[in-house]
């Protein structure tokens, strides 16, 4: 019968060993790449918390038409994330994060997330996190912006039209208002604080 106080008095004492043999060097690079994943993690995790978003403005908005209006609703609601996807990815992303420090606009380009540095033959985790992880937790905020307007003019607009405004919501208006604060545009440079995104998303 194993002794127990005795079995983990060792393995502490093994333990310990072993922190104390590992050299500061392979430290810092572990501790570099265990940051690097669970940034990256964190990002996924919280982009998909935030999508879950999109069913429960489905729910509101369907709970605030009529029944008839009720499937254009989900079909608006699915579509703006199909659209606010796309045109981030084109547009968007670029101009949030390709601007200059207290600029004004961003470029303009497809989003050519490098993530490049990784597969090198000693990687490089200075970014902090993985560019793709940023892009999907910027898209999803942006499409909630969308789903904040879609419920303001629930049957009162038709499915096209509304999907040209989620267009230049997600290419253009956000994105650019995005980088001014959190791309280091303008007011960041002159210290506008924005707590968790609370001015930029709803407004």
């Amino acid at each position: 019968m194993i002794n127990l106080p005795k079995f983990l008095a060792c393995l502490s004492v093994t333990a310990l060993g072993l922190v104390l043999l590992a050299g500061p060097v392979q430290a810092e690079t572990t501790a570099a790449e265990t940051a690097y994943v669970f940034n990256t993690l964190l990002f996924l995790m919280c982009g998909f918390l935030v999508m879950f978003m999109a069913a429960g403005f489905a729910m509101l908005e369907s709970g605030m038409v009529r029944a008839k209006n009720v499937g254009t609703i989900c079909v608006k609601n699915i579509s703006l994330y199909s659209v606010a996807g796309i045109m981030f990815y084109l547009v968007g992303y670029n101009l949030l994060y390709g601007i200059d420090e207290g600029g004004y606009l961003g470029s303009f380009g497809i989003w050519g997330g490098d993530d490049s540095a990784l597969t090198a033959e000693t990687p490089d985790y200075s970014g902090g996190y993985s560019t793709g992880a940023d892009w999907y937790f910027q898209m999803v905020f942006v499409a909630t912006a969308a789903s904040i307007v879609s419920g303001t003019v629930a049957e009162r607009i038709k499915l096209w039209p509304f999907l040209g405004f989620v267009v230049l919501l997600t290419a253009f208006i956000y994105p650019i208002q995005a980088s001014w604060v959190w791309g280091g545009g303008w007011l960041s440079a002159a210290g506008f604080s924005d707590f968790a995104g609370s001015t930029l998303v709803h407004s």
